[in-house]
């Protein structure tokens, strides 16, 4: 029984923490930034350069320059009007002091500085601030140059002082990220050379420059048709049906602007949403508002114009099939609303409405204005309904009738099925070898744990037809196996995993296992990527164990941790290295590897679906002569030689 008056005495005032507002954000960074792993540090970037994308979205500047340093710091240069430094009374400092010292202070929350921005929680600077080892603020105003800098994490090295004069305007920010709550802090030149990319896109007019001191790199992005471009470079290798659309519009202060088009061979539904230039990844009203005003748009020209009838509506995904579009909105900050610091979902509900009726009003008179392609559209959409009936009528025949054909026969030749009916629950590992697959069938959990072995390298999916791709055995095996359909027949809600695991040996051809699989499911089976259903497995590079006693061994998964596992070993350590999974029995497979208590997994995502795109494209195309055009660009032959060794350790 509880003894409540001994419980009540322990726990008093004394227990209480009262943290500085700073101290909060370094104690709970994941709050703020979202991680403390690589996409948490660049966020520290973002965060600041959106502070200079508000300023030029409000006609203050053209111009943003991202600089990484050779000490591991990064600058970021404006061209607005330079962060106010006279005194604020209430806060008795100077006002970049607040800014940077303080959470949900700034201009963003005052309509009359600015019409629409993206910091709406006025807390992006002071995080910055918080978790970095140092940061230098200097603002060219009215005449002078002013600096000022933090430390520490975030306290005051050296006040507000005017350092110079100048006839420039401005701000410039430079910061190094702390080691200590970073698992890494090294600033990576594709990540932010992407994140730029995709803002020039929404940022007509504006330079974005980006330089990198440790190896001399530098690019400047531009664009004056913004959002065409964006949808012209995601289809760039895709068939459209039709041009791409375009339009502009306002609704009570909301301005919104989309592109997009259709494309004949694309069973996947792109669509990319921002709201005041930050991209939403989970989407939110405006993207809801879009899909309504398509969906509305296409079933009323269509029955208006006697191509279907009132009672044969077609369903929003059957429209949206090879659909790739972009919707960004301009929202005052009276009515913008984000779900989280991080502002990965739009909340506001006016803008469902705004952008509903917008997109609506935009496509119907295309539509209008362009019988035929409207025409092939219709067809389009009608063959998706009826591919998606057959789908549908075919399954419903499957669970009425036990029926075994050849592919059947197949799967249960090859597959290792999990005994459980908690589909959601259960785990798929499609596993490199019949050795491997040995192994996984032995060291599973019968349950949920479902194996199913490749038996040679599967087919490049980007550079064969569907039909060819079907005739794959590796590739309907696993169609089948899943359960869910494939391409436009695919239905997330029928797959009976919840996790597709992809686990290869840790070498060259292992990697080239998963680009393979990670493709097709690109292809066909997007919607497993797009909710964080598809995983590679890290089985362990190394084992280290006394000589002569592998009883107590330590697994390593890279060289730092296998210097941490000799140390726990101690002298006289002895080393395995795993090249493949077939090397180690199935205890030590499952243990490592499967267990979902001791195993490490990486969860696949597309943070940057342009390049994701490009990528593909490119690498896996058929055109051989963009894949040696990249190569030559972006690899040397010592790169080459690294990226080997790195895979191979």
């Amino acid at each position: 029984m509880v003894d409540f008056d001994k419980a009540e005495q322990q726990y008093t005032a004394e227990n209480i923490e009262l943290l500085s507002e700073l101290e909060g954000v370094r104690k709970r960074p994941g709050m703020y930034i979202g991680s403390t792993n690589t996409m948490g540090l660049h966020h520290l970037v973002w965060e600041i350069v959106d502070n200079g994308v508000d300023e030029a979205v409000n006609g203050f500047g053209n111009k943003i320059t991202v600089i990484i340093r050779k000490d591991g710091s990064v600058s970021v240069e404006d061209e607005g009007r330079g962060i106010p430094v006279d005194w604020h009374e209430k806060a008795k400092m100077p006002a970049v002091q607040l800014i940077f010292s303080t959470l949900h202070s700034g201009g963003k929350f005052n309509s009359k500085v600015y019409s629409t921005s993206a910091g709406l929680h006025g807390v992006g600077a002071t995080v910055t601030n918080a978790l970095s080892e140092w940061i230098d603020i200097t603002i060219c105003r009215q005449g002078k140059i002013y600096h000022i800098r933090f430390e520490n994490g975030g306290r005051l090295a050296v006040p507000l002082e005017v350092i110079g004069t100048t006839n420039k305007h401005g701000t410039t920010v430079r910061f190094k990220p702390d080691a200590t709550i970073f698992s890494t802090t090294e600033f990576k030149w594709d990540t932010i050379y992407n994140h730029l990319r995709e803002e020039s896109f929404l940022l007509n007019g504006v330079h974005l420059i980006l330089k990198d001191e440790r190896n001399g790199l530098s690019h400047e992005f531009y664009c004056e048709n913004g959002l065409r471009e964006y949808v012209s470079a995601l289809t760039e290798n895709k068939e459209a049906i039709g041009e791409i659309i375009s339009a502009q519009g306002e609704w009570k202060q909301i301005q919104m602007e989309t592109a997009f088009c259709w494309c004949s061979k694309d069973y996947n539904e792109t669509l990319l949403s921002y709201a005041n230039s930050v991209r939403t990844h989970d989407g939110g009203t405006h993207e809801s508002g879009f899909r309504a005003g398509i969906t509305k748009a296409v079933n009323d020209w269509a029955i208006q114009n006697g191509v279907i009838k009132e009672t044969q509506k077609l369903d929003g995904s059957d429209i949206r099939e090879g659909l790739t579009a972009i919707i960004t909105v301009k929202i005052p900050e009276a009515a913008l609303e984000y779900e989280g610091q991080t502002k990965g979902k739009l909340g506001s509900p006016e803008a469902y409405s705004a952008v509903s009726n917008f997109i609506y009003d935009q496509l119907v008179h295309y539509l209008a204005e362009h019988k035929p392609f409207a025409m092939d559209l219709i067809h389009k959409c009608t063959a998706a309904r009826e591919a998606r009936e057959a789908a549908r009528k075919a399954k419903e025949a499957a669970r009425g009738v036990k029926k075994i054909n050849k592919v059947d026969a197949v799967i249960s030749d090859k597959l290792a099925s999990a005994s459980s009916k908690d589909y959601k629950n259960n785990e798929l590992f499609i596993v490199e070898g019949d050795s491997a697959g040995g192994s996984a069938k032995t060291g599973r959990d019968r349950a949920h744990q479902a194996i199913l072995p490749l038996r040679g390298k599967p087919l490049n999916t980007d550079s064969v037809t569907m039909e060819k791709m079907l005739q794959n055995v590796e590739f309907s095996t696993i169609i089948q196996t899943i359960g869910a359909g494939v391409g436009s027949n695919f239905d997330i809600n029928d797959s009976k995993y919840g996790k597709i695991i992809i686990m290869t040996d840790a070498d060259t051809d292992g990697a080239h296992i998963q680009i393979l699989l990670l493709t097709f499911f690109y292809n066909y089976m997007k919607p497993l990527i797009t909710n964080g259903m598809v995983y590679i497995a890290c089985p362990p590079l190394y084992g280290v164990f006394k000589k002569n006693d592998k009883s107590k061994i330590v697994y390593a998964w890279d060289d730092a941790s296998l210097e941490e596992a000799k140390k726990k070993v101690g002298a006289g350590y002895s080393i395995s290295r795993y090249k493949g999974l077939g090397e180690m029995n199935a205890d030590q497979l499952a243990n490592t590897t499967m267990n979902k208590k001791t195993r490490k997994l990486l969860q696949v995502h597309i943070t940057d679906p342009l390049v994701v795109e490009k990528r593909i494209s490119v690498l896996m195309g058929k055109d051989a002569s963009q894949r040696r055009d990249w190569i030559e660009e972006n690899l040397t032959f010592n790169e080459v030689d690294n990226f080997m060794n790195e895979v191979d350790k």
